[in-house]
């Protein structure tokens, strides 16, 4: 069986409030055609589908419109769970529909999928966080736990005797009770997956994941994880890498960098080929960078000038860090931004000693106006444009 692993897409994301959906589509199309040329049996989407709860109209239409294509007429199965970023009930409001297309779609750690036939493929047994379905003829069990939030992982346990409930008291030891529970369901002679959502300690955070810990209160051990797993396929952290203290947990990485921190690394997606009581074959397929994210070093504000023209037509985003003995003036920073439209910031390095003190006495000479425009020129380091400041001092006349 032929698996294609990846997750932490985040359709709708911006940076700096500017739109990466192009980018973000490119990367489908090339996704649907590495599932094409791999002739991916089944597909796991790990969570985090989009960025959050309530994603644009375009988004939603981005990733239904990349569903379809992946099923190749329902020929592949596909198996989506639901992140921290997602919506669960709006993830899967789709799901009767999307049934034709061999599309399988998980909100909770406790959702139940309706057996019967998926596209070209079947379902023959469900429960709680399970499936087991004969994909091409091979059969394989599924386990299925998306985000496991503390409100979702107590409804699991609702219907435990409160003397079980004592015994899963920790985030942790509920989680891996909950994976020991359903890795009862695995059969000897299929090939046994997990595909969840959730930070594995020791994982390294290289990202823009926000709150990946939650103080420490969502983090297991690697441990958790029933060892007669042939492959996790997990989602959560946007760095590619094992898991810790368990080989056959992988995190896919997110497609895209989201920030800086995240260009110091390659994307990729992950091919796995399985075969029932056997250790399975991992690919790592490396993904392209759509449009890199640069900060540039200028030595002033002309070396700025000269780097937005000579990389004017290049696709990249870019944080502007210019060295300058003085605030950089409004009509500069139009002029840079007109030159180069993708910037996302422009910041002065100012020399060390720049600092100034100002005495009551200097403050109380100087005009009102005059104060706020000093103020915010040592606050954002940029002179107060005209629109932002006739609304300031409005605001300040009406109270």
């Amino acid at each position: 069986m032929k698996l294609i692993h990846t997750a932490d897409w985040h359709l709708g994301k911006n940076i700096e409030g500017h739109s990466r959906l192009e980018e973000q589509r490119l990367f489908l199309k090339d996704f649907i055609n590495i599932c094409e040329e791999e002739q991916a049996d089944i597909i796991i989407i790990a969570g985090d589908i989009y960025d959050n709860y309530n994603p644009s109209a375009m988004a939603e239409q981005l990733f239904y419109d990349t569903l379809k294509q992946l099923s190749r007429n329902g020929d592949c199965m596909t198996v989506v769970i639901a992140g921290n970023h997602d919506n669960p009930e709006r993830l899967v409001a789709s799901g009767p529909l999307a049934r034709d297309h061999g599309i399988v779609i998980a909100g909770t750690p406790n959702s139940v999928i309706t057996p019967g036939m998926y596209g070209k493929n079947e379902i023959t047994e469900s429960d709680a966080g399970y499936i087991h379905a004969i994909i091409h003829g091979e059969e394989a069990d599924i386990l299925l736990v998306p985000f496991p939030s503390e409100k979702r992982l107590n409804e699991v346990y609702l219907d435990e005797t409160e003397e079980e409930t004592k015994k899963a008291a920790s985030y942790s030891e509920k989680m891996s009770s909950l994976f020991g529970s359903l890795a009862t369901h695995f059969h000897e002679d299929s090939i046994h997956l997990i595909a969840s959502h959730l930070f594995v300690m020791n994982s390294v955070e290289d990202g823009s994941e926000r709150s990946i810990q939650l103080g420490g209160s969502y983090m297991v051990g690697g441990e958790i994880f029933p060892e007669n797993a042939d492959y996790i396929a997990l989602g959560h952290v946007h760095k590619p890498q094992k898991v810790p203290g368990c080989p056959k947990a992988r995190y896919s990485g997110s497609p895209l960098p989201f920030n800086v921190r995240e260009t110091s690394f390659d994307k990729q997606v992950i091919a796995v080929t399985l075969t029932a009581g056997s250790p399975c074959t991992i690919r790592e397929l490396p993904l392209p960078v759509y449009k890199p994210i640069e900060v540039w070093h200028c030595e002033n504000i002309d070396d700025a000038v000269e780097q937005c023209e000579a990389n004017a037509d290049r696709e990249c985003w870019v944080y502007l860090e210019v060295k300058t003995d003085h605030y950089i003036h409004e009509e500069d920073i139009k002029k840079m931004k007109a030159i180069k439209a993708d910037i996302l910031s422009i910041t002065p390095v100012l020399p060390e000693d720049e600092s100034e003190d100002f005495s009551a006495s200097d403050l109380k000479e100087q005009p009102f106006d005059e104060l706020v425009k000093n103020f915010y020129r040592k606050k954002f380091h940029v002179d107060i444009g005209e629109e932002t400041f006739s609304l300031l001092m409005s605001i300040i006349e009406e109270n």
